[in-house]
């Protein structure tokens, strides 16, 4: 069950967001080869201070990315992911690709649990959902 975190130091407006989050579940689900229903999706919206990136001139907006994911995914799969995550943070919130970060944070399978069970390592094409 990854757990996507997005921590943005500017205000988002809610169409906005359901549109980022109907992105990330997308993409996330075509890249890493998996269902969306165990996707869980954090965006948090800081004050501009809150949050900062060295690299990141004249205060400009921020996101900051930590992919927690089950071990399994290739290293192409995880620089595909990070392409794609930052091109829809620029088009869908407006923050430049140079003003992001991602981090991954890679577990096994029994780390990640619902009520009903502990998932598995990822293998191509999974449904953890499948025996609930």
């Amino acid at each position: 069950m990854p757990h996507l975190q997005f921590e943005i130091n500017k205000k988002l407006e809610k169409k906005s967001k359901k549109e980022f989050i109907i992105y990330i579940e997308k993409n996330f689900s075509k890249v890493m080869q998996t269902g969306t229903d165990h996707i869980a999706i954090t965006i948090r919206e800081l004050e501009k201070e809150n949050v900062s990136l060295g690299r990141v001139k004249n205060n400009d907006h921020v996101c900051l990315m930590n992919l927690d994911i089950r071990l399994g995914r290739t290293k192409k799969q995880q620089l595909e992911l990070v392409k794609t995550f930052i091109i829809g943070v620029e088009k869908i919130f407006g923050i430049n690709r140079n003003n992001q970060y991602v981090t991954f944070t890679n577990h096994q399978g029994i780390e990640f649990n619902f009520y009903e069970k502990s998932l598995t390592n990822w293998v191509k094409n999974d449904n953890p959902n499948k025996d609930l």
